[in-house]
């Protein structure tokens, strides 16, 4: 009889598998992706996955929020760098031109996902609305703390950047969207 599974060994197992699906989903699409080569490349049974995550779509969800807390905690910790609050409105620009010209990057995760899945998925769509709804509340955070009343533009800006950098595969939208928040701020 096999020994049981620690929890130490799940929440290894649960991030190696993650680690490697978000790799995956993020480079090729989820759809493209079956799960044999999910187990493949994560080294991991097809049975222990399925513990640890019923369904594809299960797996993409927890992905997604996962993403979600790394993506944005790593845009917070680059705008509250600033100590001015316009500054900080201007740093998330700043922080997706970087974002933009790393290697691999293809747009924004939840709108590609979006693509795939949020017309045939209640929980990919519930996900993905959370992760704007989320970045939407940051964004309002920074522009009120600079006196601002330009949320919604900000926010647009912003969304409107990371479709067309993902698109065109060119970092330039996060330095056009920043100088028109400049003159809105």
């Amino acid at each position: 009889m096999p020994a049981p599974i620690t929890e130490e060994q799940t929440r290894l197992d649960r991030q190696a598998l993650l680690d490697t699906a978000e790799r995956l989903f993020y480079e090729r699409g989820v759809q493209a992706v079956g799960m044999d080569e999910v187990r493949e490349a994560s080294g991991l049974p097809l049975k222990r996955i399925y513990r640890l995550f019923a369904t594809k779509e299960d797996l993409v969800v927890a992905m997604l929020q996962r993403r979600d807390q790394q993506w944005r905690g790593n845009l917070a910790a680059h705008v509250e760098r600033f100590p001015d609050p316009r500054e900080r409105v201007l740093a998330v620009f700043d922080w997706l031109a970087e974002w933009f010209a790393e290697p691999g990057f293809r747009g924004c995760a939840w709108v590609n996902v979006h693509g795939e899945l949020g017309s045939s998925s209640e929980a990919v769509l519930a996900e993905v609305r959370s992760h704007k709804q989320a970045f939407h509340d940051q964004i309002t955070t920074w522009v009120h703390a600079a006196g601002g009343s330009v949320t919604e533009p900000v926010f647009l800006l912003a969304e409107g950047a990371i479709v067309t950098a993902g698109i065109t595969g060119d970092p330039t939208p996060a330095r056009h969207a920043r100088t028109a928040v400049a003159m809105l701020l």
